[in-house]
């Protein structure tokens, strides 16, 4: 079978981690071995784990912006066989990283699932996003719903008082503590629900 490169995409809170820990429990389940990679920038769930909000977690090797990752797979296979790679949040990936993934599948022949978000909360493209939907051979979206029950494609980042946060940087490490899924139109009014601004405040 061709080994390919994946691009599974979402907005916040869309069960991207979920899927990815259930797809890898299934390979593990037919005596497959994978390999997961997480961004050493992302450390909410601890050092090299990938976790769930429902719970789920897996063990993960932690990479850097300036990693090899075609280096890194090919040392691990040294130690035992690979037949799918994984990396959650993969939208923090460097734009030559994803060429390196690219470079997994097409040398060695070893499928690569890259789970993550496609744009920022300024509803601007994610570096390693951009790269995916550019190189990835299969884009499939992973959907959730806004406030208002329409397809939430985009997110607004959400200060401790639950007002909508426009300005700062593009990386700011966070869950349901700093960001809301919402639709286009609910992005262009920056407004969120009253239950979500209520939670929020609640929360802090």
């Amino acid at each position: 079978m061709t080994s390919k490169l994946y691009f599974y995409y979402s907005t916040m809170n869309a069960g991207k981690s979920t899927v990815l820990l259930q797809t890898n429990y299934n390979y593990k389940e037919r005596g497959m071995e994978t390999l997961i990679l997480s961004p050493a920038i992302d450390s909410r769930s601890g050092d090299k784990k990938v976790t769930s909000r429902i719970g789920l977690q897996a063990d993960a090797v932690a990479f850097d912006f300036n990693d090899n990752l075609c280096e890194l797979i090919k040392a691990s296979l040294l130690d035992k066989s690979i037949n799918c790679v994984f990396v959650d949040e993969a939208q923090f990936l460097a734009c030559d990283q994803v060429k390196q993934l690219s470079n997994v599948v097409d040398m060695l022949k070893i499928p690569v699932r890259c789970y993550g978000l496609r744009t920022d909360f300024r509803g601007n493209l994610f570096s390693g996003s951009q790269q995916l939907l550019a190189w990835a051979d299969e884009l499939t979206e992973i959907k959730t719903i806004c406030h208002c029950g329409r397809k939430a494609n985009m997110v607004l980042r959400i200060d401790d008082l639950g007002n909508v946060v426009k300005m700062g940087e593009q990386i700011q490490i966070g869950g349901n503590d700093s960001y809301v899924p919402v639709c286009r139109l609910h992005f262009k009014e920056d407004r969120i629900s009253e239950l979500d601004k209520l939670k929020f405040v609640y929360e802090s």
